[in-house]
């Protein structure tokens, strides 16, 4: 196995956490912030496609699947379009509410299959070239891309988490 399939079996990984960890959860667990300030489910999952999207469209010169493929008119968010959650308070956190868990698994999937099929065009030199010099080491697209998995896959196992934190849910991985 090369390093694109590899990356590629890797940027599948976050939808099938996030269909685990959304299996009959109600749209109040969805929605509820630990002790009304944490990430909820809802805004960690839409936060984990968003950064996703958001950087894998910028490395590959397209536009976010979240305006592409209508989205945001989806999910009616009142937020800028182009917002992904960075640096989101309590306030911006608890304004993402979804009541269908589908929908986010949606857009992750959405997100996860574009990036599927991005590291699928690139050679290893692509993957080897350099996006990000304000870095030491400097970024490659590589890195960029396992980054951008890495942090859904974090988000992802922290709405399980969260779901665990408010609801009596005995789930399994």
């Amino acid at each position: 196995m090369g390093a694109r399939e590899l990356v590629a079996d890797a940027a599948r990984r976050p939808v099938e956490a996030a269909e685990a960890a959304v299996e009959g959860v109600s749209a109040e667990v969805l929605n509820r912030m630990p002790d009304g300030t944490h990430n909820s489910m809802s805004w960690l999952l839409w936060h984990a496609a968003r950064q996703q999207d958001a950087q894998i469209a910028q490395l590959c010169g397209a536009e976010q699947i979240w305006t592409a493929e209508g989205w945001s008119d989806s999910f009616g968010l009142d937020r800028a379009v182009g917002d992904f959650g960075f640096g989101d308070g309590p306030e911006q956190v608890a304004g993402v509410r979804v009541e269908d868990p589908g929908l986010l698994v949606g857009y992750l999937r959405a997100v996860c299959c574009a990036t599927v099929q991005y590291v699928g065009s690139l050679d290893d030199a692509a993957l080897d070239e350099v996006v990000d010099e304000s870095w030491d080491p400097p970024v490659t697209r590589g890195m960029r891309i396992v980054s951008t998995i890495d942090d859904a896959t974090q988000h992802v196992g922290q709405a399980a988490y969260v779901r665990g934190l408010v609801s009596d849910w005995s789930g399994r991985y």
